[in-house]
Formats: structure tokens, C-alpha cells, sequence
């Protein structure tokens, strides 16, 4: 069965927005893990924006499933990684000024440090999925890297979606390199822009192992609440 990855940033951005500490993220967790999660994402950004050292402390010491750690390829976020081990990461390109993360990692164009810090990660048992384009390419530089998979960007796929031939163009690319993957003995996992209406189209084409998700299921937690909106999404991936 496909896993299911919940990002929790989005609670953590309400939170934020005030100031204050509500909703409380401890309590959200529970209720992420009550609804079906397999794993619990989130992401550690430079500027701090929503999750913060103490939050990604908390939820790496005491999750009982397992938890992803997005972060940037810098030597910062190695050292928390390093210091705070989660079961995997997933490294992101990050700009100060994004809403959210805009595209793939290039993995072609990494600086021999940014290779030593990959090579740090692996030694401290970390599974590593960079986030990538859906490109040949960026699939052949990861198996280069010695990295566990990759983690596909589906923002392009998910922009599309009401646009049959795009629609098509897009999920088409994501078929090859998930081809090529398995091939190449690499895990593949897909997340951007994934909701309950591209969803099926996606499990139903592509062998995907997992899939992180975050907006658009807090997004729907407002109508049904948080444990259900998780539900609703883990029954879409059943076989």
C-alpha cells in the first residue's frame, strides 16, 4: 500500500500567526496519526518560517511513526539533521521570498561540499530523497549520489490537471522516470499540489511508494476536521 505522508507546516503557520501557541502542534500530531498517516513531513526552512528548531526536536524525539525532514542542501540544516536524526530527508531548493517550494533540487549542478554533506547524512543512517523535476536527468544524478530515491515535484502535473492534454504530457513524464527508478532500484515518492481530485488518476497510473501531502489536506480539515481530512485522503491510495 502506498504510505502516506502528512505535512504538518501549514498548522504550524496558523500557530505562528498570532504569536501564540494555538493550535497546539502536539495535539495536531496526534490527530494526524489517528487519521492513517504513515509518516509525518515537515519542513525546517532557513528563515524559520512555520516549523522551528524546538517544533522539529519535538516531533523527531517523540513521533511514533516515522518522520521526513525537508530541508535545504546547506551545512546548517546537516548539522541539525546530523544532531536530530529523522528516518529520512528530503532535500529542497529554498528562496527567502517563495510562498512555497517552487520547483526541484538540480542535482547537476551540487557543490562538492553539498556532495560531502549528502555523503554526512548517509553516515548517520539518514534515508535521503532529494526533490526533483521529473526528469531523466535528475534521475541519473541521484543514483550517482548514492541516495536512497528521489521524491518527484508534481506541481506541474497538479497545475495541469484541468487541462487534458497537458494533463497527460505531465503524468506521462512522471510514468518514465518512476520506470526509470525502478530500473535503477530507486525509491520513488512523489508530493507537491496533490489532492483528493488528482490523487487517483496518479496511484492509478504511476507505481508510487508514497506520497507527502500537506495544503490541501489542512485546507480541508476547516470543512471536516483534521483526522478525517487524513482519512479521506488514505482511503484514495488503497489498492
Amino acid at each position: 500500500m502506498i504510505r502516506l505522508g502528512v505535512n504538518i507546516d501549514h498548522i504550524a503557520t496558523l500557530r505562528n500567526a498570532r504569536g501564540e501557541n494555538d493550535p497546539i502542534l502536539e495535539e495536531m500530531l496526534f490527530e494526524v496519526i489517528e487519521g492513517g498517516a504513515d509518516q509525518i513531513t515537515l519542513h525546517l526552512r532557513e528563515d524559520r518560517r512555520h516549523i522551528r528548531d524546538l517544533d522539529a526536536e519535538y516531533v523527531i524525539t517523540n513521533s511514533p511513526i516515522p518522520v521526513n525532514l525537508e530541508m535545504a542542501l546547506t551545512q546548517e540544516m546537516t548539522d541539525f539533521a546530523s544532531k536530530h536524526p529523522p528516518t529520512s530527508v528530503c532535500l529542497v531548493p529554498e528562496k527567502r521570498e517563495e510562498l512555497t517550494t517552487e520547483g526541484g533540487l538540480d542535482l547537476t549542478k551540487l557543490s562538492e561540499k553539498q556532495r560531502q554533506m549528502i555523503e554526512a547524512l548517509l553516515q548517520h543512517d539518514i534515508e535521503i530523497y532529494p526533490f526533483v523535476e521529473a526528469s531523466i536527468n535528475q534521475i541519473e544524478a541521484a543514483k550517482r549520489l548514492g541516495v536512497h530515491g528521489v521524491e518527484i515535484h508534481t506541481g506541474p502535473y497538479a497545475h495541469a490537471f484541468t487541462n487534458a492534454k497537458q494533463r497527460e504530457i505531465e503524468i506521462r513524464k512522471i510514468e518514465e522516470v518512476e520506470h526509470f527508478c525502478k530500473e535503477n532500484k530507486l525509491g520513488f515518492h512523489a508530493g507537491h499540489g496533490l489532492n483528493r481530485f488528482n490523487l487517483p488518476l496518479l496511484v492509478k497510473r504511476v507505481n508510487v511508494e508514497e506520497v507527502n501531502i500537506g495544503h490541501s489536506i489542512i485546507a480541508r480539515a476547516l470543512k471536516i476536521g483534521l483526522r478525517r481530512a487524513v482519512y479521506e485522503i488514505k482511503c484514495l491510495l488503497k489498492p
